[in-house]
């Protein structure tokens, strides 16, 4: 980016350098990065969160299912030995209606069966065998049927089982159920390790999506940043802003291309201004410099010509302090920095009245009609009425009508500001023209002025959201004014 170096000097490229013994270099992180890691980073931790919930709510359930149903395999295992007097040759196999004993232990889970005769020997050892221990011996051998005893960390073939042996009673033996766990926690690492697939997939996508987003909204960023190099680049101001869409993007591309024409007017009118300002200023400096030539001999000059050159002096030096004082105005007219305040103009129009009776001697008069109050700033409102009052004293010298200032508000909330006078008047073909800068009608050029007070009432106007407006005056003399609906706050 370029920036104003030190010097003063514009279009160096400078850099920030840390203050440290080592000269770092930092490279600054596109906004396309950052987006995709931004999204990225939020994809890995709704997943992570969402796979971990899901995947504790999934392994819980699996568990307590699969505990449940061994509960109730056992719970009717011993319901069926206290109700029937059974054997272990009972279990020992299965039936071939699959309507046994053994059956109803392996039809709704699949456990493995052992079967122990009395003082523990091993009938059926199971499939894969199961450990018989003390303690399964001494339920082989208890007395009361339905007796229960249960492992739940049985070590069998490098896999956990929970066993639970269920007495026979009468020391007639026992039965052994056993349920793997390796099963399940195996079912629940393929669930983990795909839920983990999963994720990965999400967050892939999800940065993919990041990316492919953030460079279509960046896209139009970086070409806005291009046409800003081009404009500090080149200093034109007529750069295309090629930044479309209706999101914010599309706006502040909008934005830009407002500012960029605003900037070019403001750019057109102050070198108009410098322009016009330097043909205005010409005549009254050629004339000066004729006249001050005159003063190197002015002793040799009758006393009546000398007297003549120091009024030519004093008057195109007031001429030229006036023009000035217009320029200043003018200028500043075209500034915001006066807050927007309620004025009501009606009482404005009584401050120019007051100063403009104390300046000229007329008499002037103020009439108000209506609501007369509007947000605006008051000091341009003022200096544009008290303008068109000097003016239509100005062309009006040996008047001796009084000067009419009329306000009128109406129910829209706009406001009309009239002077009315009886001077010469105004030409039809002028009226249009009269408000341009340094636009002086035929009639008037001979008499003193800037032509600069009337383009100050049409920037102050159109900065009120209104118009001027001048028309020749029934039984002569001139109507000339301008409307306003009130000033914008700024933003």
């Amino acid at each position: 980016m370029r920036r104003a170096g030190v010097n003063g000097k514009s279009g160096e490229n400078t850099a920030f350098v840390p203050y440290s013994g080592r000269r770092t270099r930092w490279r600054a992180r596109s906004l396309r990065t950052t987006l995709a890691i931004a999204f990225a980073l939020v994809a890995v931790g709704v997943t992570a969160l969402i796979g971990v919930l899901s995947y504790h709510s999934a392994a819980r359930l699996v568990r307590v299912d699969q505990e449940a149903v061994f509960d109730e395999v056992v719970h009717d295992l011993r319901s069926q030995v206290r109700q029937q007097t059974l054997t272990p040759g009972d279990f020992a196999s299965s039936d071939p209606d699959h309507d046994g004993p053994r059956d109803d232990l392996t039809r709704r889970v699949g456990t493995d069966v052992q079967i122990l005769g009395p003082g523990g020997t091993p009938i059926d050892r199971g499939s894969p065998p199961l450990p018989v221990d003390a303690k399964a011996r001494r339920i082989a051998d208890a007395d009361a049927p339905g007796t229960q005893h249960e492992d739940h960390d049985v070590r069998v073939a490098g896999e956990d089982y929970r066993v639970s042996t269920v007495a026979l009673g009468d020391g007639r033996g026992a039965v052994r159920v056993a349920q793997e766990f390796s099963d399940t926690e195996d079912l629940l690492k393929e669930l983990q390790r795909r839920t983990l697939l999963f994720a990965a997939a999400v967050v892939l996508a999800a940065g993919l999506f990041g990316w492919w987003l953030a460079r279509r909204v960046t896209s139009r960023l970086v070409r806005l940043a291009k046409n800003a190099e081009d404009v500090a680049s080149t200093g034109r101001l007529d750069v295309a802003v090629s930044v479309t869409g209706g999101d914010e993007v599309g706006s502040l591309g909008r934005s830009f291309d407002r500012m960029l024409g605003r900037l070019a007017r403001s750019k057109d009118d102050q070198r108009r201004l410098v322009q016009d300002a330097g043909h205005e200023l010409r005549t009254p400096l050629t004339s000066l410099r004729t006249n001050i030539s005159l003063l190197r001999r002015i002793d040799e000059l009758p006393s009546e010509s000398r007297a003549e050159l120091v009024a030519d002096l004093t008057d195109e030096s007031r001429e030229l302090t006036d023009l000035v004082n217009e320029l200043v105005n003018l200028a500043a007219g075209n500034q915001d920095d006066e807050p927007v305040v309620e004025v009501d103009l009606t009482e404005t129009a009584e401050d120019v009245a007051t100063v403009a009776r104390r300046r000229t001697g007329r008499t002037i008069i103020v009439r108000a009609e209506g609501s007369t109050t509007i947000p605006g700033r008051p000091a341009q409102l003022q200096r544009a009425l008290t303008n068109l009052v000097e003016n239509a004293a100005k062309f009006d010298t040996d008047g001796t009508d009084p000067i009419e200032i009329a306000v009128t508000g109406a129910p829209t909330g706009l406001v009309r500001l009239e002077v009315l006078d009886r001077g010469p008047g105004l030409d039809p073909a002028d009226t249009d023209r009269v408000f341009d800068r340094f636009y002086r009608a035929p009639a008037a050029r001979s008499s003193p002025g800037s032509g600069l007070g009337l383009s100050i009432v049409r920037e102050v106007a159109a900065a009120h959201g209104g118009v001027p407006f001048a028309a020749p005056r029934e039984d002569g003399g001139a109507v000339i004014g301008f409307t306003v609906s009130g000033a914008p706050s700024p933003r």
